[in-house]
C-alpha cells in the first residue's frame, strides 16, 4: 500500500470509537451450545483453545474453528458455536445449552471461548464499517494476517494470569486486534465500495488529502471534479460509485470526522464550524446531529466521560 493511502486508511479508522465489554471467558465440555447475548448485536468470539463449528441458520452455512481463531460479528447475524459439525433443530439454535467452567487445558476435548460485544460510539464508526461484510473471520494459520498472532498470544497469557476475575487487558488486546484486521482489509482492497474503496482508488485519493487538509474550503463538486481531471457528470458517477455516498455527502462525512476529532480535543463549537467551513453554527450543528449522531455539545461532554474511563 502507498504511503499517502496508508495514512488516509489510519486516519479514516481513527474515527472508529468502540466500547468493547468481555461478556463471558471460560470452556464447554461435553454437549453445549453458546448463543450470542440479547445485549449482542455486533461483538466477538475467541477460540482460545480447541475446535468447534460456528452455525449460521439463515445462511444454511457452517463453519470450523480452531485454537487462535476469532470472530466479529459487525452487525445482527443469527450464528451458535457448538462441538458439532451437522446444524442443530433450528427450533434450538437461539436456546443455549451447557455452562461455561474455568479454563483447564488439561481436560480433553474442552472448547475454551472469550466472547463479547462492542459498541460504535458515533455514526461516523457505523457509516465507516457499512460497507464491510456481517462478519470478520480470523483465521489463526493465516499468512495475511500473522501479526494478529503476537496480539493473540497476548490474550492468550493474560486469561491464564487473570485468576478469578478476567483482565481488563484482554478487552484492550481485543480492540486492538479488531483494528487491525479492519485495517488489513482496507489495505488490501477487499472492500469494493464505501469510504475505504474511496481512500484506496487512484482516481481519488489525492482528492481526498486535500480535502481534509482544507476542510475549510467550500468544494463545490465542480472543483473536485476539477481537481479529479474530470468531468461534472463523470466524476458524480464514479465517485458516487466507488464511495456509495454522493461527492457532498461525502465531504460532509470528511468534515465531521475532523469536527469530532476536533471536540475531542476541547475545540469551542464556534471554533470547531470555522475549521470545517461552516460560518453558522446552527447550520454545523445539524449536519454534525446527522452524520454523528449527536448534538456537538453533547458529543463533546460524552467524549469527555468516554477519554476518563480509558
Amino acid at each position: 500500500m502507498q504511503a499517502s493511502t496508508d495514512q488516509l486508511t489510519h486516519w479514516l479508522l481513527s474515527s472508529l470509537e468502540l466500547e468493547t465489554t468481555l461478556f463471558h471467558i471460560g470452556q464447554y465440555c461435553g454437549t453445549w451450545r453458546a448463543t450470542p447475548s440479547e445485549f449482542m448485536s455486533t461483538g466477538f468470539h475467541l477460540v482460545l483453545n480447541g475446535n468447534c463449528w460456528m452455525h449460521l441458520p439463515e445462511h444454511q452455512d457452517r463453519i470450523p474453528l480452531q485454537r487462535g481463531d476469532a470472530v466479529f460479528f459487525l452487525r445482527e447475524t443469527l450464528h451458535y458455536l457448538s462441538p458439532n459439525k451437522m446444524p442443530d433443530d433450528p427450533a434450538l439454535c437461539c436456546v443455549k445449552e451447557g455452562s461455561m467452567k474455568p479454563i483447564d487445558e488439561n481436560v480433553p476435548d474442552a472448547v475454551a471461548l472469550a466472547c463479547g460485544f462492542f459498541n460504535f460510539k458515533s455514526g461516523l464508526s457505523e457509516m465507516l464499517m457499512s460497507s464491510f461484510p456481517d462478519y470478520l473471520i480470523i483465521r489463526a494459520d493465516s499468512n495475511e494476517l500473522a501479526g494478529t498472532r503476537a496480539i493473540f498470544d497476548l490474550i492468550l497469557l493474560e486469561t491464564k494470569q487473570s485468576g478469578d476475575a478476567p483482565s481488563p487487558l484482554i478487552v484492550r488486546l481485543t480492540d486492538i486486534l479488531f483494528f487491525y484486521v479492519v485495517r488489513q482489509m482496507a489495505a488490501t482492497q477487499k472492500i469494493s465500495t464505501g469510504l475505504c474503496a474511496a481512500i484506496q482508488s487512484p482516481e481519488f485519493s489525492k482528492l481526498l488529502e486535500a480535502m481534509i487538509k482544507e476542510p475549510q474550503k467550500s468544494w463545490p463538486v465542480e472543483a473536485m471534479a476539477s481537481f479529479s481531471h474530470m468531468s461534472r457528470a463523470t466524476f458524480f458517477k464514479r465517485f458516487s460509485k466507488i464511495a456509495g455516498q454522493s461527492p457532498n455527502f461525502f465531504l460532509a462525512m470528511v468534515r465531521m470526522k475532523i469536527a469530532a476529532q476536533l471536540l475531542r480535543q476541547g475545540s469551542s463549537i464556534t471554533q470547531t464550524a470555522e475549521k470545517v467551513g461552516y460560518q453558522s453554527e446552527s447550520a454545523f450543528a445539524k449536519v454534525f446531529k446527522k452524520i454523528v449522531g449527536q448534538q456537538p455539545g453533547a458529543y463533546q461532554r460524552s467524549s469527555n466521560k468516554f477519554d476518563l474511563k480509558a
